[in-house]
């Protein structure tokens, strides 16, 4: 017995079932056997997160179907989804343990013994070396629960700061940009926003590709009756800029410039909410200063973006009255990307579109689970979006966990070009970058999934940190904060308590 709803090959979007009111239901399936019974899972082979269930015979996945009542997919699933669980049959796929025997070669193990192994060369390990010597990398394929257990077998039971995920090189620059703009690397925004949003900004986010039940979702919006304004920007004709009002091409790594030329004609238009930026922000003014050196013309010279163009998109961003901004790798992966991802929170911030319905900004993963990852502590940061450098966070885990308080390893450094890093007790702009220079502030834990950081180390002689710095004068440049002090819950993420940059 075989059966699918459809084929997501050749008809990667379905057809349209345009947005009035509610998104319709839409149940995708695919079955290679009836299975025996069905067990309700999520599909992690996208950052879309589509909810389905997984049809089980004989202890073996035969079939998977979208689930309708999930409001992230509404039953859809796409190609990833429909098919990428064949895989699991595969006569490649490790099935038991392997050991490195005397002989150099991987041979078989029972589960028994590795994990006696492992358990025997921790302690080891750990005893000659303390838990520092001790370190974690982990992979984007977990649940939510998986890493939790993980961050506290790492930081409560053995102590080490020394955890990472597969996010350090996917999207780690969204997690450093989410928390200079808002203190938290939760996302603030929701899939829902896109439903009822006026318009749509995707940076370095080929949507159609990446993610394309959302995209299906866009979509729907899109040949419905009040269809958003979409504005992408690509240095690709990509069938998500072929929808577009405008598709704005720049020149390979030069997002930087392009979003600062937005910013300028969107602050020299007028529109921006005052009101928003001077009770939610701070350092407004410096983000003026730097973005008005980027006049169209100039911003043309750099990227080979028209000025009309940037002109038409900047009318856009600047007058709906509600906007969704999505970035992936297209900005990740490039020159300067945590400024560039800074720069698009920028654009909602001094609109005063985040915190309302129909508006925020999604800083998008490689896969649902790289974000469970980030949220619950398996790597450097600490669970619930708590921060390293307040005390109160450290104490909430201490008591959660029934254990003693840890306190971080201490390095001490004669180098005269690292500062104390400042992070703000109020939401605060991130100064706009010129090409060539990048300030690398890290506000996260000693291994923080920040793509950016060359070098971030802990301070001895109290709760500080710092990092490396770029700086074109040639000089060393510090600025000194205690951290601990300045903190508050970071995983409010209120319009009146988050934080901003």
């Amino acid at each position: 017995m075989t059966a699918q709803s459809r084929d997501s090959i050749d008809n990667i979007w379905v057809d349209r079932t345009p947005y009035v009111g509610k998104w319709p239901d839409r149940p995708d399936y695919q079955l290679a056997d009836e299975p025996e019974r069905w067990v309700q899972s999520a599909c992690v082979l996208c950052s879309n997160g589509c909810g389905l269930d997984i049809g089980v015979k004989e202890g073996k996945i035969v079939a998977v179907r979208g689930r309708t009542d999930d409001r992230v997919n509404r039953g859809r699933l796409g190609p990833k989804g429909m098919h990428g669980w064949i895989a699991n049959h595969s006569d490649n796929r490790l099935t038991q343990p392997l050991i490195r025997r005397d002989s150099g070669q991987l041979e078989p193990a029972s589960w028994d013994e590795a994990m006696e192994l492992i358990v025997r060369r921790s302690k080891e390990i750990y005893e000659q070396y303390t838990a520092n010597a001790i370190g974690f990398y982990t992979s984007g394929q977990l649940f939510l629960e998986e890493y939790y257990t993980l961050a506290v077998i790492g930081k409560a039971g053995l102590g080490t700061p020394h955890m990472d995920g597969n996010t350090r090189l996917c999207t780690a620059t969204a997690a450093a940009a989410l928390k200079e703009s808002f203190g938290s690397d939760g996302q603030p925004g929701s899939d829902t926003d896109l439903d009822m949003t006026e318009g749509i900004l995707h940076v370095g986010h080929n949507i159609s590709n990446t993610q394309t039940v959302l995209w299906m979702r866009i979509l729907d919006r899109l040949s419905g009756p009040n269809p958003p304004k979409l504005v992408v920007i690509d240095p690709r004709r990509t069938a998500t800029a072929a929808k577009a009002d405008v598709h704005l091409a720049p020149r390979v790594g030069t997002n930087v410039p392009l979003l600062n030329g937005l910013l300028h004609l969107i602050i020299e238009a007028g529109h921006i909410d005052q009101d928003f930026i001077d009770n939610h922000t701070m350092d407004f003014d410096k983000l003026r200063q730097t973005v008005a050196k980027y006049s169209p013309e100039r911003v043309e010279e750099l990227t080979d973006v028209p000025v009309a163009d940037l002109r038409a998109a900047a009318t856009i961003l600047g007058e709906v009255k509600s906007l969704v901004s999505t970035v992936l790798q297209g900005v990740y992966q490039s020159n300067q990307a945590t400024a560039a991802a800074v720069q698009v929170n920028n654009i909602n911030l001094i609109r005063g579109l985040s915190g309302k319905p129909g508006s925020g900004v999604l800083q998008m993963n490689g896969q649902p689970t790289a974000q469970n990852t980030r949220e619950c502590g398996a790597d450097g940061d600490l669970p619930a979006f708590r921060n390293w450098e307040n005390p109160d966070h450290a104490q909430q885990l201490a008591d959660l966990w029934e254990h003693r308080k840890r306190t971080a390893p201490r390095l001490e450094t004669a180098d005269p070009c690292i500062g104390d890093l400042p992070l703000r007790g109020k939401r605060y702009f991130k100064d706009a970058l010129d090409l060539g220079h990048q300030s690398r502030r890290v506000a996260a834990g000693p291994t923080s999934s920040t793509r950016d950081a060359r070098s971030q180390r802990p301070l001895r002689g109290g709760s500080r940190w710092f990092s490396y710095r770029d700086d074109p004068s040639g000089r060393c440049r510090a600025a000194g904060s205690d951290l601990g002090r300045e903190n508050r819950l970071l995983h409010e993420r209120r319009p009146d308590s988050a934080y901003f940059a």
